[in-house]
């Protein structure tokens, strides 16, 4: 049986990071392993009942992450929809290139740890588009924006997936997180941002329309601003909400939402159905990425069967005796993150250390956090930050290697050396 279990568990693996030459998208294989892997396990354990709860138990901790990220995601959308992020893009004046290196990876690093690595990407993004013109300049202010993104998001409970992730598992807090991961994921943004700038020289070139404003720009100001602040203020409000009731984030984020919906349907209250619509919840709700939320479903239920069976324990004992030191074990995670997706890297680990081995707030899940939140950096395919730069700037895989990865290795292990030594001074 757990033989079985682990070569469907493999092979959907391979689909899901061969998603591009395969053309499948990795959702639907995530689904379909997820479904296999269970359906084995009740089949072959002579116990369905019994995987039945199982599965019950793990699905009732996943579905707080999956409504976790619903709500975040839908709480962002509706700011871009009501152009919030013009307040940000607009004052962005400089053309000296190496002032906008330092200007767009300090708003990256911040934005990120607020909102998320994915969506600060696709926002910075589309900013660059409208300052730089020149192509072989704007990809690699793309590549400093994935950078920055990944480490801002580990410092951050709410800004990485993974993190989240731990944060909702009980393994660190959010006070924590930031304390003891805020100057190592520092320390991975400026040296990659530092030698990049060393690079740059000049002025860039704007294009021509740098100054307008898009098809759909909402120009009513008050609403840019009441959205965004409202937005800004549910998002970090979620840590505080936590705190206060010791009740799980997503209820945190739900409220903010509701609350976000409620002012959004009063400010546009007076506009006909088709004009409101555009600014709606429910036009957010159905410009999520709903395919993001299935596949986090669909890995992490094979995690869990993966981890019903037995095999997640066996491997934690494994590489224990094999490697021994937790240190060298939680860097190897973080590059591995860059070949394979750190969700279910993460999702693994989980299952594979319990908190009554590393109770909360310890050593290796803190580092755990940086190291697979900033790790993806290394290869363009690492993150869902460089994926989507990827996509929106068509960066070859190649060019990443020859121009960046060296540089987000470096930024890497100098977070890493700074997280040693900051919990080494502090023992």
């Amino acid at each position: 049986m757990v033989t079985a279990i682990c070569i469907i568990f493999i092979l959907g693996y391979a689909a899901i990071a061969l998603e591009h030459p395969v053309k499948i998208n990795k959702a639907a294989t995530a689904l379909v392993t997820a479904a296999l892997c269970w359906s084995l396990y009740a089949l072959l354990s002579g116990n369905g009942h019994a995987a039945a709860e199982r599965l019950t138990t793990h699905l009732g901790d996943i579905s707080g992450i999956l409504f976790f990220l619903m709500g975040a995601m839908t709480i962002v959308e509706l700011i871009d929809a009501h152009d919030g992020f013009y307040i940000i893009t607009s004052r962005i004046k400089t053309t000296n290139k190496k002032k906008l290196v330092w200007l767009i990876a300090f708003v990256t690093f911040f934005l990120s740890a607020v909102l998320d690595n994915l969506t600060t990407t696709i926002v910075l993004v589309s900013l660059l588009r409208k300052i730089i013109a020149d192509k072989e300049d704007r990809m690699l202010f793309t590549a400093l924006v994935v950078i920055a993104a990944n480490a801002g998001g580990a410092w951050s409970p709410i800004g990485d997936v993974t993190t989240t992730m731990l944060w909702i598992g009980g393994q660190i807090t959010a006070g924590s997180i930031i304390i003891q991961t805020f100057l190592p994921s520092l320390a991975s943004m400026l040296i990659p941002a530092v030698l990049i700038s060393r690079k740059m020289k000049g002025e860039v070139k704007r294009p021509a329309d740098a100054d307008q404003p898009g098809v759909n720009f909402n120009n009513n100001a008050f609403e840019r601003n009441l959205v965004f602040g409202v937005g800004i203020c549910s998002l970090l409000f979620v840590p505080v909400f936590k705190t206060l009731t010791h009740l799980p984030p997503y209820m945190g984020i739900l409220f903010g939402l509701g609350v976000m919906w409620i002012i959004t349907e009063l400010i546009h209250s007076g506009r006909d159905e088709e004009e409101k619509g555009l600014f709606s919840v429910n036009h957010a709700l159905r410009k999520i990425d709903t395919p993001s939320i299935l596949f986090f479903l669909g890995i992490l239920l094979s995690i869990g069967a993966l981890q019903a069976t037995g095999v997640l324990n066996s491997l934690a004992v494994a590489m224990n005796e094999k490697i021994g030191n937790i240190t060298v074990i939680t860097l190897s995670i973080g590059l591995l993150s860059a070949i394979v997706d750190n969700v279910p890297l993460v999702a693994a680990v989980q299952g594979m250390y319990s908190l009554d081995q590393y109770p909360t707030g310890h050593f290796f899940w803190e580092f755990l956090a940086y190291c697979s939140g900033t790790g993806g950096s290394v290869l363009i395919i690492g993150s869902a930050a460089g994926v989507a730069a990827m996509g929106l700037e068509k960066i070859e895989f190649f060019w990443y290697i020859k121009k960046i990865s060296w540089l987000a290795i470096a930024g890497y292990f100098a977070g890493a050396a700074v997280f040693m030594l900051q919990h080494y001074l502090a023992t």
